[in-house]
């Protein structure tokens, strides 16, 4: 055995004299290299051979050799608070990850207490399986709904599951409504003059209701303090339904800004109001309304997109979106195969601020909305006090249905806007899409109906929809198709008439 440990000390002591002659080596060079002695003997010997131009020469030598040795400090010293900062930052993370530790255990605990909280005061009360009960809280006086489903904290729709409670034996409410169209217009425009003192004219009630009636996203744009939001929080007001406001935020990248997400770490739904405000309108037929203020501040077409193609679709039966991808026991009741049937009795109102700080709205977005200018205050008047009402939407649906039967475009007007779409094609190569023209037809179906004229709400819709799109346009090439094409419209429609279309021209114009 002697004879092995000799061995094994040899063995090993081969590689560690190594190791210790590298870094001894290390050391012993890091120490010439600093050895000043050494530099001042080495010019010393030779100082007594030099001439006067070789002076200079070693005087710029030391130099340049404390420059290179007091880089080479720095570097050193660089490197170690580099390594200090990290080692800083590690234990720093160590002690994050601790404290994150402690505090999921003592949120487990604070869990665990509540639910045997909870289960003393159902047991308590005597609940059976199936059963609700309330109880209020002594110190603030809040009341609590307790059921033998919340007992096992399986329930991560929180929000959904409270409305589930709250209309549990719920029966759709007929208003018994009898107004029409041009009523309305009337009714909505006194209730907001006198209960609100908020003005606006027949005319934009008109159009913001025959917009209603085109498509389920209204937008309203125009310059900032022109009431766009408080036409839409108005109507709110109006139906006896407050408009659901979702504040855009410049930072909205996807669709769970609108509708919430699945929190892996708690378990829980985070729910936002518009899910919530979706979810609640499902099970009545009250009209409700979710307001996307400042909708441009973010890209519509990334936290909307989803939405823009699930409404297009033609059967309601097929507005579903999926929030979750599992089914848990205690899901919402209308959470099927955790998929949300989009309400048909809800309206998205977007609002627009065009100016240098908003994203432009592309075609698509635009294509599928109505667009609505306010860009002027309305006039103060005296209005008739008007109380608001409710409406049941499948009413006011079959006002808007009753008027695309009673007032499809005539003949005539089809035939001049056929040749519109032909002159346009020509000189701009910008043609009507299916889409635009039946959203057209109900439009102004409903325009007439609300007492427009036709070639009004022709004009309005073609100056928003369609000529709009003229600024894609290279401005300078189509200057000179301005004015024959105004003079094709006078000759169409009339001079009195397409006033938008021929002040939207001219606009156009005058940015060249």
């Amino acid at each position: 055995m002697d004879t092995y440990v000799r061995f094994l000390f040899e063995f090993m002591n081969v590689f560690f004299e190594g190791v210790g002659s590298i870094i001894g080596g290390f050391f012993k060079g890091l120490i010439q290299m600093f050895s000043i002695p050494d530099y001042l003997y080495i010019i010393d010997r030779y100082r007594k051979d030099f001439t006067g131009g070789e002076w200079v020469l070693v005087v710029i030598a030391v130099i340049v050799m404390f420059v290179v040795l007091g880089l080479i400090v720095m570097l050193i010293l660089f490197f170690i608070r580099k390594y200090l900062k990290f080692r800083k930052t590690l234990v720093e993370q160590e002690s994050m990850l601790q404290e994150i530790g402690e505090l999921n255990r003592e949120v487990a605990n604070l869990v665990q207490e509540k639910e045997k909280i909870l289960a003393m005061k159902v047991s308590q009360l005597g609940l059976k399986p199936g059963e609700e009960a309330t109880i209020t809280n002594e110190e603030t006086g809040e009341t609590e709904t307790l059921s033998d489903d919340e007992e096992d904290g399986d329930i991560r729709f929180s929000k959904l599951h409270a409305i589930d409670l709250q209309f549990k034996d719920y029966k759709v409410q007929n208003y018994g409504n009898t107004f029409t169209l041009p009523e309305l217009v009337e009714i909505f425009r006194n209730f907001a003059a006198s209960k609100l003192r908020l003005y606006y004219t027949s005319e934009m009630i008109r159009l913001f209701i025959s917009g209603l009636s085109a498509t389920k996203l209204v937008i309203l744009q125009g310059i900032s303090g022109t009431g766009k939001t408080s036409l839409a929080y108005a109507w709110g007001k109006f139906i006896k339904n407050d408009a659901i406001i979702a504040s855009v935020q410049p930072s909205w990248r996807d669709r769970t800004e609108l509708f919430g997400y699945f929190n892996e770490f708690t378990k829980k739904f985070n729910e936002t109001e518009v899910l919530k405000g979706m979810y609640l309108a499902g099970y009545t037929d009250d009209v409700y309304v979710t307001v996307l203020d400042e909708m441009n501040i973010a890209r519509v077409e990334y936290y909307f997109a989803e939405m823009l193609s699930i409404l297009e679709m033609p059967s309601r039966d097929e507005w579903i979106i999926e929030l979750v991808p599992s089914v848990w026991p205690n899901d919402p009741k209308r959470l099927k195969q955790g998929k949300l049937q989009i309400p048909g009795n809800m309206w998205y109102i977007g609002t627009i601020n065009n100016d240098d700080s908003t994203f432009a709205v592309t075609d698509k977005v635009y294509d599928r909305a109505m667009p609505i200018d306010i860009n002027d205050k309305g006039q103060v008047f005296e209005p008739i006090d008007t109380d608001a009402m409710n409406i049941n939407s499948s009413y006011l649906e079959g006002l808007f249905a009753e008027a695309k039967s009673k007032y499809p475009l005539t003949s005539e007007m089809e035939a001049k806007i056929n040749d519109m779409d032909d002159y346009v094609i020509k000189h701009f190569r910008i043609a009507f899409g299916n889409r635009i023209v039946k959203q057209m037809k109900d439009f102004v179906a409903t325009y007439v109906g609300c007492g427009g004229r036709e070639v009004d709400g022709v004009d309005y819709y073609i100056a928003r929809k369609i000529l709009r799109k003229f600024e894609q346009l290279n401005l300078a090439y189509i200057r000179d198709e301005i004015d024959p094409f105004i003079e094709f419209l006078d000759k169409s429609f009339g001079k009195e008439n397409f006033k938008e279309c021929k002040d939207y021209l001219l606009r156009l114009k005058k940015m060249v």
